[in-house]
């Protein structure tokens, strides 16, 4: 079955992602900048986050690039996993930084400090600019694409996080409480932690070959089961190769012992069905005839 590519597409999310790579890096020069003269921890929180971003971010990129090369005969699919890697990866930093912010929040409740509340307001207002219109950029994308998806997280996570040390610096100014800084910190933190454990979930799924949650082996089989004069399906295995690309390989028990042109026909008939219910477009079957094994849908091989 012919597979269609848009370069064009491809191209435009790499221009998206560099975009957003340059506003990160001015922003969390910025930020450790000012959070060091402010002496805020939300402020370099956020700046620590920035920068995980500018990693993450240069990674999706390489990622992304890497998934466009052609398969050779040592890689024959490719590098088309390679954004999913990324995507776990960035998954796993964004838990990482976030339990550092908390051990660093709560050093800093028991022991709060004088903090420049105008520079934290500034900085975190340019911080809100700059990753909001990151977050802009890679919204569409981030609907189709888990490595787009695991960079769009990262910079909408970061456009929060501005928004929360804004209302922090706004009540150190008016109010003087410098322990809402900590407090801001420690919010930021459990919410990197909750949008990193799912997209670390899915990734996860993904990379360990399990099978779509979307999708069920028994009602696959049961489908196909209803075509006439069909065989039973076994010894199924489904599963992602990346976010575009679903994979399935079964056995098929012939009822008679069809000619090759005959099983064909057969093939191309399940591989319709299952392209057009179920959205796998690469499916590999196996014809058997009178063989003596387990008829399960799933064996340990």
């Amino acid at each position: 079955m012919g597979h269609g590519h848009d370069h064009s597409h491809g191209e435009l999310h790499g221009k998206n992602l560099l975009i957003s790579i340059l506003l990160n890096v001015a922003i969390t020069a910025s930020q450790v900048i000012g959070g060091i003269l402010s002496g805020s921890l939300a402020l370099l929180s956020d700046a620590l986050h920035n920068f995980s971003d500018v990693l993450s971010l240069v990674f999706s990129f390489i990622a992304h690039r890497l998934s466009h090369r052609k398969a050779t005969h040592k890689e024959t699919f490719g590098y088309k996993r390679a954004e999913i890697l990324a995507a776990f990866v960035n998954a796993a930093t964004l838990v990482i930084v976030a339990l550092i912010l908390i051990y660093e929040a709560v050093e800093r409740f028991f022991s709060p400090q004088h903090i420049e509340s105008n520079l934290v307001i500034w900085l975190s207002v340019l911080g809100i600019v700059a990753n909001g219109f990151s977050v802009f950029l890679l919204k569409a994308d981030a609907d189709r694409n888990l490595n787009m998806k695991s960079a769009y997280l990262h910079l909408l996570t970061d456009t929060m996080a501005s928004v929360a040390v804004l209302i922090g610096g706004l009540l150190m100014k008016f109010f003087n409480w410098y322990w809402v800084d900590s407090v801001l910190t420690l919010a930021i933190a459990v919410y990197l932690i909750v949008v990193g454990y799912g997209l670390l979930k899915d990734s996860t799924r993904i990379l360990m070959l399990f099978t779509p949650t979307h999708l069920s082996i028994e009602e696959i089989a049961s489908e196909v089961h209803k075509i006439r004069n069909i065989g039973k399906l076994y010894h199924m295995h489904l599963w992602h190769l990346n976010d575009e690309e679903l994979h399935l390989e079964a056995h098929l028990a012939c009822p008679e012992n069809l000619t090759i042109s005959e099983f064909n026909q057969q093939a191309e008939t399940i591989e319709k069905l299952l392209k057009e219910k179920f959205g796998i477009n690469h499916c590999t079957i196996q014809p058997d005839f009178n063989k003596q094994c387990s008829k399960e849908f799933i064996v340990q091989e």
